[in-house]
């Protein structure tokens, strides 16, 4: 292991160099110091190039002030009482940023065991309280995994804040966990595909079929469509004649400190 004396200085070798014993001590840590903070991602809307939202993602740093994406410590503490602590350190982030900016739509990543958790609710209710149309802004986004765990906690929940406004969106769309009758009930804003089918997609005829194919359900239902982990142009361009609603990923820029528009015209 990487003594003290020489840490790396690169955040991502930093990352790597943590054992798994490190990574709840850091994440612990982060939290109750409050060295957290939302990294933005413009999600553009595919005929004209603005920005739809961007999605929030939550980011650490560390006592050297590194900035630590959350797949370098998401995933040994995601299904501990940490994640919950992240999942509410996300939303107090994301909250804060719509009360400062009132032209800013966000949404949120959250896990459908948070619904159960007090203080994460508690943090939802003093958010939304802090300004009008906070909740017009916020979009809650659970994977199909998390979703499936609880689905009726879910579809309750998401009853619950509908009226106020909040929008929601299925994040891993068509990674395999939703069985389709469960769509009809949730009644999900939005779908966000899978970036599985997303990579190397102008050159795989079956995963524009399955792109297609998903886009088709997500339209019978009423939902709207974003394509994610897009990197080239020609990915961009055989999903835009699929039919894809909204486009997300490195293409259009890196998470950013700051919230800005996406950073390429529409495509053709």
């Amino acid at each position: 292991m990487t003594s003290k004396t020489d840490q790396p200085t690169d955040p991502f070798a930093h990352a790597q160099a943590l054992d798994l014993a490190d990574i709840p001590r850091l994440v612990r840590e982060a939290l109750a110091e409050r060295r957290t903070e939302l990294a933005y991602q413009p999600v553009m809307v595919t005929k004209t190039g603005d920005t739809a939202f961007h999605e929030g993602l939550i980011r650490l740093r560390d006592h050297a002030g590194r900035l630590l994406p959350a797949r370098h410590f998401l995933p040994g503490v995601e299904e501990t009482a940490l994640g919950r602590d992240l999942d509410r350190a996300s939303l107090r982030e994301g909250l804060e940023a719509l009360r400062r900016a009132p032209r800013l739509r966000l949404s949120i990543n959250m896990s459908a065991r948070s619904i159960g958790d007090g203080r994460w609710r508690r943090a939802l209710e003093d958010g939304l309280a802090r300004g009008p149309g906070i909740g017009e802004r916020l979009i809650l986004e659970i994977s199909e995994t998390s979703a499936m765990t609880l689905p009726e906690v879910v579809c309750r929940f998401m009853a619950e804040l509908r009226p106020r406004g909040v929008g929601f969106a299925l994040d891993e769309f068509g990674s395999g966990q939703t069985a389709f009758r469960h769509l009809r009930d949730f009644l999900f804003d939005l779908v966000k595909i899978d970036a599985h089918f997303v990579r190397g997609i102008e050159e795989d005829p079956d995963n524009q079929v399955l792109c297609g194919a998903l886009i088709a359900v997500a339209r019978q239902f009423g939902m709207a469509h974003v394509a994610c982990g897009v990197e080239t142009e020609a990915e961009a361009k055989t999903l835009a004649g699929i039919g894809a609603n909204c486009l997300q990923g490195y293409l259009w820029g890196h998470p950013a400190h700051v919230p800005r528009p996406a950073a390429r015209m529409p495509l053709p």
